[in-house]
């Protein structure tokens, strides 16, 4: 554990202070003995307790640490609770749980973890919009053709078969990280930037998200092949996966917001394993010149500006545009305005855990999520679960080391557009 520490925390003698004050407790969370043993070290000291547990003992330790008096609060000592993803398995589920915690805890102490909202770029996109009066001008249907949201990850499932065979790539990114992804590109502007007023914005957009019908979903499952220099199994070779499994290891969607700022703007989210390159990025794409003033350019041929944020592998914002060819004749040649942290800013070794770790200390919560939040993501996929859990729609079988299955293509190219080039 000790290596690991000292891997990520790069802040040289900050964290070699902290690492003097740090203890370990070692006990079983599911016997009540641990939980005694907690309170008596903690005494009437602030916590915040973190649960990175499997998701069938959320409710039970939240339980224990109430009945423990441990999520009690007095004075200027704060107790909190901190809750990885997945938040529950579907919408009964999701509701379920949040109805265990919330009879026991309010909102103010429960922090529901988003790790992508931890990253510099994320949290970015609301200063982008909301301080620069040209982004809010054009940031509507007016002038937005489309938005893409991509998730792609080159590692495949490895050793955590026997949890991705009951979860799937729509449950373990959907209606979490790209939805907040979403909702932060989608929201209205807030009255404040205080956390409950970003987040009453960020759940207006979710419960605004269109039920999505069974033309609107692709989903995929890899077979054998390479990624890089690097072998990969086919997804029912992995060990703990059924033989027969139909658990898509990719997900493609198109969504529509019912807002009067999205309306007739649609929303491409994808996400999956084994996939070319590793690629997190919102490309938002804006609608083409009205009219080509320029000789041999004719309108369908002028590329259209497209704003990119990247997330991951390096966080940047890239302007796609449009400028005239140095010559005597008018021609026009596509370059980029871009803004890289890593130019500007040192990030050496940080993940966006920082943030949210920070956060929860200090109490502001909003870079987590609400419940109704939470079960607002899980209503606008359930009807494509419901439709899996039937046997409907088709499953899939892609590259590994491709961009994902050909129905992800086909699902933009029906409408006239293009997925951009994951990796590039």
């Amino acid at each position: 554990m000790r290596a690991s520490l000292d891997k990520f925390a790069t802040e040289g003698d900050c964290w070699r202070d902290l690492r003097k004050r740090i203890a370990y407790l070692q006990g079983d969370f599911t016997a009540d003995r641990v939980f005694d043993d907690v309170a008596q070290a903690l005494g009437d000291r602030s916590a915040v307790f973190y649960l990175a547990t499997p998701a069938q003992f959320f409710g039970a330790i939240v339980e224990k640490l109430a009945a423990k008096g441990l999520m009690a609060e007095a004075g200027s000592r704060f107790r909190r609770v901190a809750i990885e993803k997945p938040f529950g398995h579907d919408l009964a589920s999701a509701k379920a749980l949040d109805a265990r915690i919330l009879a026991l805890l309010p909102e103010s102490q429960i922090y529901r973890l988003d790790h992508f909202l931890g990253k510099e770029t994320v949290q970015n996109i609301l200063v982008a919009r909301f301080a620069n009066q040209w982004f809010e001008a054009v940031w509507n249907n007016r002038y937005i053709d489309h938005v893409q949201i991509t998730a792609a990850e080159t590692v495949e499932v490895g050793s955590r078969g026997s949890f991705y065979d009951a979860t799937g790539a729509l449950r373990d990114m959907v209606p979490n990280h790209l939805f907040q992804l979403l909702a932060m590109i989608a929201m209205e502007p807030p009255n404040s930037f205080d956390a409950d007023a970003i987040r009453d914005e960020k759940a207006k957009v979710l419960r605004a998200i269109r039920k999505p019908t069974a033309v609107c979903a692709v989903r995929g499952q890899y077979g054998k092949g390479r990624v890089g220099s690097r072998n990969v199994p086919a997804y029912r070779k992995v060990p703990d996966v059924a033989a027969d499994s139909r658990t898509e290891t990719y997900v493609a969607l198109k969504l529509e917001v019912d807002t009067w700022r999205w309306a007739g703007v649609p929303f491409y989210l994808r996400t999956g394993k084994a996939l070319a390159a590793r690629d997190t990025e919102i490309v938002v794409t804006f609608k083409a010149v009205p009219y080509a003033l320029f000789r041999d350019c004719p309108i369908d041929r002028l590329p259209a500006n497209r704003l990119i944020f990247q997330l991951q592998p390096d966080e940047s914002i890239v302007l796609d545009m449009l400028v005239k060819k140095p010559g005597p004749v008018i021609k026009t040649a596509g370059t980029t305005l871009d803004f890289t942290y890593a130019d500007h800013f040192k990030l050496s070794g940080r993940t966006g855990y920082e943030t949210l770790l920070y956060d929860m200390m200090t109490g502001d919560q909003t870079l987590f999520q609400r419940a109704e939040q939470i079960e607002a993501g899980w209503a606008a996929v359930q009807p494509i679960l419901d439709r899996w859990a039937k046997g409907k729609g088709r499953l899939e079988s892609y590259a590994p080391g491709s961009a994902g299955p050909a129905g992800a293509d086909a699902l933009l190219e029906r409408d006239g557009r293009f997925w951009h080039r994951i990796g590039q």
